[in-house]
């Protein structure tokens, strides 16, 4: 059953610690707001300091005392494999919740809830096929010398209200295969898709402790960073968060992974067709209504084309249909929430006031009278040293900025505090690359907007530190040990 409203989930009141369903310490309810009605979509639990450091001490038993780091790494696939399939079989109930939350297309969400599962199972298959131990030779004057991963410990994934469901599979999937125990922070706008994770887990019977799960707002989340039981901090979120988060684990040597904000940029050559990229840019930056940290939202092009590729760029946002987002029909639903909304009409009137112009948008949808919506907009004529192009807006706006030449592209493109993603459009593919590794960002796409979490994905500068996915994404939840012997252990041959 899928729609607008309902709420497939068993225990939205309660928190999940140490393998069951808990009552929290105090009454306090968090109320999430659908963004397209302005109603509440249900009620969960807040939690508090004390439950946050009651999770924390589950996981700590878990990973201190219980079977989960002692498993093989072929056991904790197998549960890895189980709960990949429950994940699979609640596709439809992933895509319920995802739009009622914030505002994604039930469409995009359908077609996005399935691959939840493929990263359990991607993690499950390195099983076999990662080294988690290596013989090295050793000049230490031990006779063997052996190089071990193991796990870091104790994780807090800190988990955003974007795209909660794929973004907790990237961090809790290498965590369980390393033998990490996780506490998953889910975010307070968007906390469905954790809960639904406690419900997986409990289905197959992950030992009690591994995975723990609370929701809750600022302060109970900080606790969960300050613990000095957590060994590693998982976010997803702001560069100004992750700032703080940084400097607090800092304070401890606790070792962490953030995957932070962006202000990506898409080069457009002489030689590709202004038409076609322009096509591909408006697309794709209606996705999620802009709400994506790798979005290109910097357009370079040569100066002789800057007007035309705004214009077509502006032609196509006309032409969006913005609207309920289980309407089939529908191109672009709203903002997840009321402060986004506000956040990012501040950011269209400052660019209006620094004298930019507006070709497309720049206001909210005349034909909706309630929800949180925002015309996709896109502004000519803009420098790259201005707020508009230099700040993060996490909704449906572009800016297109001239350059003098291919050099002055990059340039342009590279004068950013962030460093998350970029696109060259070309049709040669050696300009391509070659502009690709002078670009100082985590990835660079060929005439179109790409991620790939298979290979890894993360950002340089302000965009944070560390990747996720892939096997970059393991290699962060575990810890290297060389441990040199006199001989060789029975396990090796």
């Amino acid at each position: 059953m899928t729609g607008p409203g309902v709420v497939p989930l068993r225990n939205p009141r309660k928190l999940f610690i140490d393998g069951a369903w808990v009552a929290p310490s105090t009454d306090a309810l968090i109320d999430v707001v659908s963004p397209a009605t302005e109603e509440v979509y249900f009620s969960t639990a807040s939690a508090q300091v004390a439950d946050v450091n009651r999770a924390v001490a589950a996981a700590r038993t878990a990973f201190d005392e219980g079977p989960w780091p002692r498993m093989s790494h072929a056991e904790r696939a197998g549960y890895m494999t189980e709960m990949a399939t429950e994940l699979e079989a609640r596709a439809a109930d992933i895509a319920a919740i995802w739009p009622n939350e914030m505002g994604i297309l039930h469409s995009m969400a359908s077609a996005f809830a399935p691959g939840a599962g493929g990263f359990f199972r991607y993690y499950a298959g390195l099983a076999d096929s990662f080294s988690f131990e290596e013989e090295h030779c050793t000049v230490s004057g031990a006779k063997v010398g052996l190089l071990v991963r193991e796990p870091v410990g104790v994780v807090g994934a800190i988990i955003p209200w974007n795209g909660p469901i794929m973004i907790t599979c990237f961090k809790v999937a290498p965590a369980l295969l390393a033998g990490c125990t996780v506490v998953i922070k889910g975010s307070p706008e968007a906390p469905g898709h954790a809960l639904l994770m406690a419900e997986v887990a409990e289905k197959v019977g992950l030992p009690k402790g591994v995975i723990n799960v609370v929701i809750a707002d600022r302060e109970a989340s900080e606790a969960l960073v300050s613990n000095p039981d957590v060994d590693k901090i998982a976010f997803t979120g702001s560069s100004a968060t992750g700032q703080r988060i940084a400097s607090i684990l800092g304070g401890r040597m606790a070792r962490y992974t953030l995957e932070l904000g962006g202000k990506s940029a898409a080069i457009i050559l002489d030689d590709y067709d202004a038409e076609a990229a322009a096509r591909e840019l408006a697309a794709r930056e209606c996705d999620m209504s802009g709400q994506v940290c790798a979005s290109l939202t910097r357009v370079i092009v040569p100066r002789h084309r800057a007007d035309s590729v705004a214009e077509a760029i502006g032609a196509h946002f006309a032409q969006v249909v913005v609207g309920d987002p289980f309407d089939p029909a529908t191109q672009m639903g709203p903002l997840a929430t009321r402060i986004q909304r506000d956040r990012v009409e501040g950011h269209i009137a400052r660019a209006r006031a620094d004298g930019f112009r507006v070709v497309a948008g720049g206001g909210r949808p005349r034909h909706l009278e309630r929800g949180f919506y925002v015309e996709p907009t896109v502004f000519a004529g803009v420098d790259n040293a201005a707020a508009i192009a230099r700040e993060e807006i996490f909704g449906p706006v572009l800016v297109v900025i001239a350059a003098e030449d291919e050099q002055d592209a990059v340039r342009i493109a590279n004068d950013s505090p962030f460093g998350l993603n970029g696109s060259v459009f070309t049709n040669d593919v050696d300009r391509a690359y070659a502009i690709a590794r002078q670009l100082r960002t985590g990835t660079v796409g060929h005439n179109g907007h790409f991620v790939d979490f298979t290979i890894g994905f993360g950002g340089f500068k302000q965009s944070g530190v560390g990747r996720e996915g892939g096997v970059e994404g393991l290699l962060s939840f575990l810890e290297t040990k060389t441990v040199l012997l006199g001989g060789h252990p029975s396990h090796i041959v």
